[in-house]
């Protein structure tokens, strides 16, 4: 029977929050041109948290009737301590689902360590399925590794593994087709996902954004149809269609009513608690996680979330204390 808690994770909007997103390290050994161009450069020469801190954390959060973790970065594989995190966060009673976000770049000889730990699901990211284009958006010369990655994922028996693919213009809208042709064969769900404006790349933004309400709207056309959304899901709107292997997801910030739905929280590598990605600084909740006490922390989860917005405004051009989305995996 799931753990019931009188502090369950709501707000004032009667959104219920059963998902985390925790950060584990802003650190990224990518340098994609839309997040880090110029590389990762700290923000602070506070260590991350520490296992004992995560443990209490995760306990907190189940206290409060999260289900599912998501484990991000910066990119979370660069933690030595990784699987340790996992099986923390797999064994605490209450949570019934472990997720990974990576870049994919060291998973071929870590994702079995991971499964082992009690990794459920994989979330790996492509912009391009071109070596070339790949390497002008990452930085790198990693797409093989990304896309073994993905091979092995499925023959460890992972599912519902995502590829997720930033929409960038002048870098991959004449592409698409690669990625349809994957989805074809692959028994993965591939996810456009806007592109969002963060504190340090609006000239960027503003060069490369595209709207995917039109690619969605083709896909409709062609057949596909909306599946229906897990409650313990992100964003996505996904979809299916009988002729392909794998399904086809959205992540459109800017649509009408995005934030209507969210059900996650997130968490900095360094303790604070942020309601909304592109909200104020964060609550910082470190000293309450020294202390090891699970339910106080849970109080104050509780407390942080009647500051949590109706929704974002980036249409407004406000990206709040985002910098970029490595600071908090996105």
């Amino acid at each position: 029977m799931q753990r019931q808690h009188p502090l369950i994770a709501s707000d004032g909007s009667n959104r219920r929050f059963t998902y985390l997103r925790l950060s584990v390290t802003e650190a990224c050994n990518f340098r994609c041109n839309y997040c880090l161009p110029e590389g990762y450069c700290p923000s602070t020469t506070d260590a991350p948290l520490s296992l004992s801190e995560i443990e209490t954390l995760v306990q907190a959060f189940a206290l409060c009737g999260t289900r599912k973790v998501r484990i991000t970065g910066g990119e979370p594989t660069l933690r030595k301590d990784l699987a340790q995190i996992i099986q923390i966060c797999k064994q605490t009673p209450g949570i019934e689902k472990v997720a990974l976000t990576s870049n994919g770049y060291r998973l071929a000889r870590q994702l079995p360590d991971y499964v082992n730990a009690g990794l459920d699901q994989l979330n790996l990211s492509a912009d391009s399925l071109r070596p070339e284009s790949f390497r002008l958006i990452t930085g790198h010369d990693k797409l093989q590794q990304v896309l073994d990655a993905l091979q092995l994922a499925n023959r460890l028996g992972m599912r519902n593994t995502k590829l997720n693919t930033v929409l960038l213009k002048g870098y991959n809208l004449d592409q698409l087709e690669d990625f349809f042709n994957l989805v074809r064969h692959e028994p993965i769900t591939l996810r456009f996902i806007e592109l969002m404006n963060t504190g340090d790349n609006t000239a960027y933004y503003r060069a490369h954004h595209v709207a995917g309400q039109s690619i969605m709207d083709a896909l409709k056309a062609e057949g596909w149809v909306q599946k229906v959304r897990g409650q313990d899901a992100g964003p996505a709107a996904e979809f299916t269609h009988p002729d392909y292997a794998g399904n086809v997801g959205f992540i459109l910030p800017y649509s009408k009513n995005f934030c209507a739905s969210c059900n996650r929280l997130r968490m900095s590598s360094h303790g604070k608690l942020h309601p909304c990605l592109f909200g104020d600084e964060g609550i910082d909740l470190r000293p309450l996680l020294k202390k090891q006490n699970p339910p106080a922390v849970a109080e104050a989860i509780h407390a942080g979330l009647q500051f949590k917005p109706a929704g974002h405004r980036l249409a407004e051009g406000l990206t709040g204390h985002t910098r970029h989305l490595a600071m908090l995996g996105g």
